[in-house]
Parts: structure tokens; C-alpha cells; sequence
């Protein structure tokens, strides 16, 4: 059998941790829970676990707060937010906070284990990439930081993300419809209003390069130009 992914879960409701936790150890992950947020960090920094399962509304620290205490010494890790929170706001919120995917609740246990699995899969594929060239810039996928000359701007992961699948299409359309499934999960309206916003703040950050620009193809995506 190949070695279990450790896992993390904080959820502060007892019987949805322990669902959550036994439906995962079924699928060779060893479930660390913690139901709330101090001890979450706590087990965070004992058991060093792959992959982050955070609830929003904890006591003691919230889901938002612990990722972004985590962030500060690790933006590496994949972190999937759950919440019955589902206005664009929220979304766009758990995003900027270091989340890489946003699960609202009630969920299947199917679609949890299959976005852990995409996320893991993602990390993995990508953590060895060296620096990535686009005009002027430089991204580094790894630290998920933007360079332009000798200035260094750290991304958060879902515009690291976005903008590594922008210049993997580069000068072709990136599928509207495809990228808001790939790093959102679906294609609903609250969430291609989130990727709307993350667009606009990649085109702030490139605007120092003139001869980089992100497109928008009505109907149809985004093309990054170089």
C-alpha cells in the first residue's frame, strides 16, 4: 500500500469532523482533526501535514486568520476553506486570505476528496518549476512571487495559479469555462465574478511591462500577449 497524505481537518462541529475524517481515512489519508483554530495551528506545526482542510467560523481563530498565520512561513501548502458562507465576497475573501479552493457547505464527501486530490496533484506537478520568463517579469511558481528587475512582488496562490495557466496558454485564449472548473471548481456566476476580479489585479501587477497584456476574448477567455 503507498504511504498515507497526511491531512489536516479543523472543523469545530464533532459529528461533521468525524464524518469528514473516517469517509478521507477510508481513501489512505491519515486525518488529523482539530476543533479549533489554536489547535489546529498547534497540530499544524507538530505533524507538518500535506494538505490543509480549514473551516471558516471556529472558535478561538478562525479559518481566514490560521491561513493566513501559515501563509506567512509556508505558501506551498494546499488549503481547501469549508463554509456556508457562499456570497462573492466570501469567496473572494477565503482566496485572498491563501485559500487554493473554497467548498461550500453541505457537500458531498466525493467532491471534497476529488478537490484534494486535484490539489495535491497540482503541487505536485509544480513545485520543481524553476523560474518562469514573461516579458520583463519572472515568475517563480515555487515562492509564488513576480519579479520585474530587481523588485519582487509575492502573489497570493489563486493569482499565481491564474497567471501560471495564462502564460502556459501564452498569445493563445485561455477557455473561460475551463480555467473557472479547473482552480474554482465550477463555472457559476459568483465565481467567474471572483476570477473577474483576480484578472483585473494580474493586469496591475504586468502593467509595468508594456508589451504584456492580459486580453479578454467576450465569449470565449482570456489571452495573455507577449
Amino acid at each position: 500500500m503507498s504511504e498515507k497524505i497526511k491531512l489536516l481537518l479543523a472543523e469545530d462541529e464533532p459529528s461533521l469532523g468525524q464524518i469528514v475524517k473516517e469517509s478521507l481515512e477510508t481513501r489512505n489519508f491519515e486525518v488529523i482533526h482539530a476543533l479549533n483554530g489554536e489547535e489546529a495551528y498547534e497540530l499544524y506545526v507538530k505533524e507538518k501535514p500535506e494538505i490543509l482542510v480549514l473551516d471558516v467560523m471556529m472558535p478561538k481563530k478562525d479559518g481566514f486568520t490560521l491561513a493566513k498565520e501559515i501563509r506567512e512561513e509556508n505558501n506551498s501548502i494546499p488549503i481547501i476553506f469549508l463554509t456556508a458562507k457562499s456570497q462573492t465576497k466570501d469567496v473572494i475573501d477565503g482566496f485572498q486570505h491563501g485559500g487554493n479552493d473554497y467548498l461550500k457547505k453541505p457537500f458531498s464527501m466525493e467532491e471534497l476528496i476529488v478537490r484534494v486530490y486535484n490539489l495535491l496533484d497540482r503541487v505536485s506537478l509544480k513545485r520543481n518549476l524553476e523560474k518562469i520568463p514573461i516579458g520583463e517579469f519572472t515568475l517563480n511558481y515555487e515562492k509564488q512571487k513576480l519579479y520585474y528587475k530587481n523588485d519582487a512582488e509575492l502573489l497570493t496562490h489563486r493569482e499565481c495559479e491564474l497567471l501560471y495557466y495564462l502564460i502556459e496558454k501564452k498569445n493563445e485564449v485561455l477557455d473561460r469555462t475551463f480555467i473557472l472548473n479547473k482552480l474554482w471548481g465550477n463555472d457559476d456566476f459568483f465565481n467567474a465574478r471572483s476570477m473577474d476580479v483576480f484578472i483585473s489585479k494580474l493586469r496591475k501587477k504586468l502593467k509595468k511591462d508594456p508589451s504584456v497584456e492580459i486580453i479578454n476574448i467576450r465569449g470565449y477567455g482570456y489571452k495573455l500577449t507577449c
